[in-house]
């Protein structure tokens, strides 16, 4: 199977996009801070997931970057939080996207707790 068939990658793509689109309408004076953060970290997820996929052989390196693919996408979730509090995003896209976090993070977590179930040998 490829990475990008895996659900948690494809959530966190899609998720990445939405953050990507709706980010284009904050403030200029925030481009190469929340806007360059934000973008970073939800891109980063599905970076580690495909990293996690290839490295998929040794258990330890596969939790490790599912671990990482986790910890951007709950940096994700702060960014969004400060985009909320500064108005940059309503509370409504704030609540979509929050809730799409959440479900990446809970696939991500699957995943960590599941190994064996995406080609890893647990011995």
């Amino acid at each position: 199977m490829d990475f990008k068939k895996l659900l948690a990658y494809q959530k966190g793509f899609d998720l990445a996009m939405s953050i990507f689109e709706i980010s284009k309408a904050f403030p200029k004076e925030e481009l190469y801070s929340l806007t360059d953060q934000i973008r970073r970290s939800s891109r980063s997820v599905c970076a580690n997931l495909s990293e996690a996929y290839r490295k998929r052989r040794y258990i330890r390196h596969f939790i490790s970057k599912l671990t990482d693919a986790d910890g951007e996408n709950s940096e994700s979730s702060t960014w969004l939080d400060f985009a909320y509090e500064c108005s940059y995003i309503t509370k409504q896209e704030h609540n979509n996207l929050s809730k799409q976090v959440e479900e990446v993070g809970r696939l991500i977590n699957y995943m960590i707790n599941n190994p064996e179930k995406f080609g890893v040998k647990v011995e």
